[in-house]
This record gives structure tokens, C-alpha cells and sequence, in this order.
């Protein structure tokens, strides 16, 4: 499988740590950035990129996921998702890693650095990785109507509408 990772100077250790941990398992790993520390660098565009390309690679059929991360995984992951057609999800456990994808078909997560030592986030991103989605219709049909969201602004009869009034 191909892994896009990014990060900014918080996680630049575990970003290494990731691309050997990754590479041995046998995925192949991109890794967006950064290549040195500063620790003035911004996250976003180096997100929006992993994110980008993980959407780009999965709608040419290229088996993909994201990996993003930084001090607290919280802006990382607001940036990924910015990208149409990102779920990402900010995971804090093995179950929260699983669940991303099992109910979710997350395809990114992000982890707060930070937060976790490298073989925690290690064993997160490798559970995330490992678990299919379930394909079970109440998450295909809630992922629809997300996707739905993101491309009209509703969800029809759903009590969503363009102005954002819930009725």
C-alpha cells in the first residue's frame, strides 16, 4: 500500500521513525514533508499535500491512506480535511484507530506527537493500516451523506439546508 505521511517540526522524529517502520513493512511510503527541522514551519501545506495525493492516488485506483501528524494531531487533521474527499481522523487509541476505518473508512488519520511515544503512534497507524472498512450499510450510508454535504452544502431530508438552519 502507498503511505502518504506529512508532519511539521513536532513529529519530524516519528515521520523518520515511520517512513523505516513503513517501508519494512512492505508499504510503500511518500513522505510530504518536512525534510529539516524549523521550528517555524507551518503544517497545513504539508498536510493538504499528504491529504491531496492520498485522495488523488485512491480515485486512480492506487491502493492509499494518509498518515498527518504534529504536536496534538488537532490542526493537522482540521487541515487534511480540507481536501475534498478526505475522512480524517484524529486517533488517540488502538480503538479509535480501528474505528476510523471499520466504521469510518477514514482515509487519513492524524496523531498528536506530542501525546503518544513513536511506538504508540506506531501501533496506532499500524492498526489503522491493518483494518478494512466493514462495509456495513448504516456507515456507507452515513460516509454518502457526508460526501453529499461537502459537495451541495445538505444533506437532502436530512434537516440540513444551505443556510445552515437546522429545521
Amino acid at each position: 500500500m502507498r503511505i502518504h505521511i506529512a508532519t511539521d517540526h513536532a513529529g519530524l522524529d516519528l515521520s523518520h521513525h515511520l517512513s523505516t517502520h513503513l517501508r519494512a513493512a512492505g508499504h510503500e511510503v511518500i513522505d510530504h514533508g518536512p525534510t529539516g527541522y524549523d521550528a517555524l514551519d507551518d503544517y497545513p501545506a504539508f498536510c493538504i499535500n499528504a491529504a491531496q495525493a492520498t485522495v488523488d492516488d485512491r480515485e486512480r485506483g492506487i491502493e492509499a491512506l494518509g498518515v498527518v501528524f504534529g504536536g496534538s494531531g488537532n490542526g493537522e487533521q482540521m487541515a487534511a480535511n480540507k481536501v475534498s474527499g478526505v475522512r480524517a481522523a484524529l486517533v488517540w487509541n488502538l480503538s479509535t484507530a480501528r474505528l476510523a476505518r471499520e466504521h469510518n473508512d477514514a482515509n487519513v488519520i492524524s496523531i498528536g506527537a506530542r501525546e503518544h511515544t513513536i511506538a504508540e503512534a506506531t501501533g496506532f497507524i499500524d492498526a489503522f493500516i491493518a483494518e478494512p472498512f466493514s462495509d456495513e450499510e448504516r456507515h456507507e450510508r452515513r460516509i454518502r451523506q457526508l460526501g453529499e454535504y461537502e459537495q451541495t452544502g445538505t444533506i437532502a431530508g436530512k434537516g440540513v439546508n444551505v443556510e445552515g438552519v437546522v429545521r
